[in-house]
C-alpha cells in the first residue's frame, strides 16, 4: 500500500484512507450498517495496508463511530489512525454539553485517544461556534494527549477558510476535491491557500458522492473517453489518482459500500501512479463534458435528510441526475412513483433548511420544484 511519509504530521499514513460514512446498509436504512459485510470489507483493507480510519459522531444515523469502535479495536491501536469529529452545527450550552458528546465517542470508538479530530463542516454560519466552543475545546483536549492531531472539515468560500487557518492553528484540514470541483468548486484555490500555509490536506469526495465512479451516473462520452485511454483503470481510479497525485494530500478518503470497491481501490493504490501530463489533460477534458450535463452537484451525503416536510432529498436529487444522463422522462416518472407520497418533491415547503445544511450549497428548493414542474409538463 503507498503511503505518504509526512513528518509535519509525524504520520506515516496510507494514500487510501476508509472513509466511514457510506458502508453497506440493511433494508435501505443507513443507520442499520450491514456489519459481516462492512467488517470484511475493513479487514481487507487494514491487511493490505489501509491505517487511517474516518469516521464522525453524525455518520450513518450517529452508529458508524460504534462500528468503527467494534471493527477496528480487535488491532493492535498503535497500528492505524483513527479520525472523528465535532458536529460545528449543534448549539451549545455549556462545555459540558461538548464533553458528553466527545466522551460518547471515545465509548463508541473503544479508544482512549483519536490521532486526528475534526471541528466537522465548518462554513460561514459556523465560525462562532469555532470561535466560542470547538476551537478551545479541542486544543484542551490535545494538551491532555487525547487528541493528537487537530484539524477541520470545511465546505465554504475559500476566503472563509484563508480566515480560518489564518486565525487558528491547526494540523490539517479535509476539503472537498475532485476534478469537477477543482476549477467550479474552488478546490483548486482551497488546496492552494492550505499548501501555502503548509497544512496537509484530507481529501473527501474524491468522487463527487460516487458521481463519478458510477458508469450509469457517468455521461456516456464520459466512460468513453476513460475506457479509451485505460480499458483496465475503472473511473474511480481515474477520480483517485487525480487527488492522490497532488503532493499535499495526506490521504485520499473512499467512502466504500461493497468490496469491489475496496478491491478496486487496492489495486489504484497498491502500485499507485501519478498521473502524467497526457492523463492531466484526459481529465480535464472528462470534466468538461461532465460539466455540461446538468447534472445537480449533490453527493448523496444526507446531511439534509431531516427534512421538517419529509422529503427523501437526496434519493430525488439522484433520480433526477439518472434522468439527466439518459434522457427518458418515462423511466423516471415511473421510478419516481414508486416513491412514498410522502417523500415526493411536492412536499417541500421551501423552508430552506436543507440549504444551510447541504455542504454543496445547492439551492435544493429550486430544484425540487424543477421536479415537479418536469413531472408535470
Amino acid at each position: 500500500m503507498e503511503k505518504r511519509k509526512n513528518a509535519s504530521l509525524d504520520a506515516d499514513i496510507s494514500l487510501l484512507g476508509f472513509g466511514l460514512m457510506r458502508l453497506p446498509i440493511l433494508d435501505g436504512d443507513t443507520s442499520k450498517i450491514d456489519y459481516p459485510k462492512a467488517q470484511l470489507m475493513v479487514d481487507r483493507a487494514y491487511k493490505a495496508g489501509v491505517n487511517y480510519f474516518d469516521t464522525s459522531y453524525f455518520y450513518h444515523g450517529h452508529k458508524s463511530e460504534v462500528f468503527a469502535g467494534e471493527t477496528l479495536s480487535k488491532y493492535p491501536r498503535d497500528s492505524y489512525y483513527l479520525a472523528s469529529k465535532m458536529p460545528t452545527w449543534e448549539k451549545f450550552q455549556s462545555q459540558d454539553d461538548m464533553e458528553k458528546i466527545f466522551d460518547s465517542q471515545l465509548e463508541k470508538c473503544k479508544t482512549s485517544y483519536f490521532d486526528f479530530y475534526l471541528a466537522h463542516g465548518l462554513n460561514e454560519e459556523r465560525l462562532e461556534v469555532l470561535r466560542d466552543w470547538i476551537y478551545g475545546f479541542m486544543c484542551k483536549k490535545k494538551e491532555q494527549g487525547i487528541i493528537r492531531r487537530i484539524g477541520f472539515s470545511f465546505h465554504g468560500h475559500p476566503d472563509i477558510i484563508h480566515e480560518i487557518v489564518k486565525n487558528y492553528k491547526w494540523d490539517f484540514a479535509m476539503i472537498q476535491l475532485n476534478y469537477v470541483d477543482w476549477e467550479i468548486a474552488d478546490a483548486k484555490r482551497l488546496y492552494q491557500i492550505l499548501t501555502e500555509r503548509q497544512l496537509p490536506v484530507i481529501v473527501m469526495e474524491p468522487t463527487k458522492g460516487g458521481t463519478l465512479s458510477d458508469t450509469e451516473k457517468l455521461n456516456e462520452k464520459v466512460v468513453d473517453q476513460l475506457k479509451k485511454a485505460d480499458p483496465d483503470a475503472s473511473p474511480a481510479s481515474w477520480a483517485l489518482r487525480f487527488a492522490a497525485s497532488l503532493p499535499n494530500v495526506a490521504t485520499v478518503l473512499s467512502g466504500m459500500t461493497a468490496p469491489e470497491h475496496v478491491e478496486d481501490n487496492l489495486k489504484t493504490f497498491e502500485n499507485f501512479k501519478p498521473l502524467n501530463d497526457e492523463e492531466l489533460k484526459l481529465i480535464e477534458k472528462t470534466a468538461q463534458v461532465y460539466r455540461s450535463s446538468g447534472l445537480i452537484p449533490c453527493t448523496d451525503c444526507r446531511y439534509c435528510i431531516d427534512c421538517p416536510a419529509g422529503v427523501n432529498i437526496p434519493k430525488v436529487l439522484v433520480m433526477y441526475n439518472h434522468h439527466h444522463v439518459n434522457k427518458i422522462k418515462i423511466n423516471f416518472g415511473n421510478q419516481y412513483r414508486t416513491m412514498n407520497r410522502s417523500e415526493q418533491a411536492h412536499n417541500c415547503t421551501n423552508c430552506g433548511q436543507c440549504v444551510k445544511l447541504c455542504p454543496q450549497g445547492i439551492d435544493i428548493p429550486k430544484y425540487l420544484k424543477e421536479v415537479v414542474d418536469f413531472l408535470a409538463s
